[in-house]
């Protein structure tokens, strides 16, 4: 299924070719039409986007002019969007299709809210499994929780609908 044209995001790379951030399309056009990005990667289908005097290839993948100091990226904030990512949507319990976020061991019972204490789940496991341990119930977790790694997780972990175009641009696996 495509992506509505007004909610395509495109990568932004650094003047060195780092990854910086995926935009939305309206913003990056911007950036090309003013002299501060150039296309790398053009959409696969050639789309242009036309005003009166011009037309601009409509990118999937741009790089600044300019060289941009990206401050010191800390640990990965546990959200709902990134967790469900890390577990490609699926229950750590059943491997069905999850729904919400499940704490192994139960804040009730002292467990933190942390990477390494979350995963996603069904909410018929979440149901089952309540404010147990898993020890307790005989379960088992197919994969052990822990916090993301690689230096663009945080750039696709709120990306959906990544182009294959950004993958020689983004080094290593996202989780």
């Amino acid at each position: 299924m495509p992506v509505p044209w007004g909610r395509r995001r495109v990568l932004l790379l650094n003047a060195t070719f780092e990854p910086l951030t995926a935009l939305p399309m309206r913003r990056a056009v911007v950036l090309v039409v003013c002299g501060k990005a150039e296309v790398v990667h053009g959409d696969p289908t050639g789309l242009l986007m036309h005003s009166a005097t011009s037309s601009v290839e409509i990118p999937s993948v741009i790089r600044l002019s300019n060289y941009v100091r990206v401050p010191y990226r800390g640990r990965v904030p546990l959200t709902r969007a990134g967790l469900m990512h890390r577990d490609r949507y699926r229950c750590a319990y059943c491997g069905g299709r999850a729904e919400t976020i499940d704490h192994v061991v139960p804040r009730s019972r002292g467990g933190p809210h942390t990477w390494q204490n979350c995963v996603a789940s069904c909410a018929k496991c979440n149901h089952r499994k309540a404010d147990k341990l898993l020890s307790e119930l005989g379960w088992r977790l197919r994969v052990v929780p822990a916090a993301p790694r690689g230096p663009h997780w945080r750039l696709l972990a709120g990306v959906a609908d990544a182009d294959p175009l950004w993958l020689p641009y983004l080094g290593e696996p996202a989780a």
